[in-house]
């Protein structure tokens, strides 16, 4: 007799039946895809909130031994709790909130490549976690990198660096991208 597990792991709390928009090549995030209430304590002119959801299922003989294992793993943008500030919000903004999910993108697609390299073995469970935590630290450190280099989209010649720099990225790793 075989058993099978499913976690999911989710980068982001997702309340139950939150609206999500999953990462797509062909689409754009728009200032309508914003939902939440901006906060105005800040000197933020928009906040994207998105992450990776990542679930796997393992399938275990009768001696709980690891047969087969199977993932799943998704950028996520969150409208409910993505914002912005009507007053201050361009389409240059707009393109840098956009990179962010797009940097999202690219860390899904990094775990998918390095999930592809791993052998069956009974210490999947571990791996995985271990794995989906280190993407989550990188793209973390990344997404801060990105807004201190273009000072949060205000240094126009380092967002286009970034964002010809995410593309090529993305490009190269166009056999992990999400379908």
């Amino acid at each position: 007799m075989v058993r099978i597990f499913l976690i999911i792991c989710c980068f982001f709390s997702v309340q139950k039946d939150e609206p999500i928009i999953s990462w797509n090549e062909s689409y754009k995030l728009s200032w309508s895809d914003f939902k939440a209430k901006p906060d105005n304590n800040t000197s933020a002119v928009a906040i994207t909130a998105s992450g990776i959801t990542f679930g796997f299922s393992v399938t275990q003989t009768d001696r709980n031994d690891v047969v087969s294992f199977s993932t799943e793993v998704y950028a996520h943008f969150y409208p409910e709790q993505s914002w912005y500030k009507v007053e201050q919000a361009d389409t240059h903004v707009l393109g840098h909130e956009q990179l962010h999910f797009d940097i999202t993108e690219l860390h899904a697609r990094k775990f998918r490549q390095l999930i592809s390299l791993l052998k069956i073995s009974n210490s999947i469970r571990n791996e995985l976690k271990q794995l989906h935590n280190t993407i989550n630290k990188e793209l973390a450190e990344l997404q801060n990198k990105y807004d201190d280099e273009t000072n949060y989209s205000r240094n126009f010649e380092a967002q286009q660096k970034w964002k010809t720099y995410i593309e090529a990225e993305l490009k190269k790793l166009s056999e992990f991208k999400s379908n």
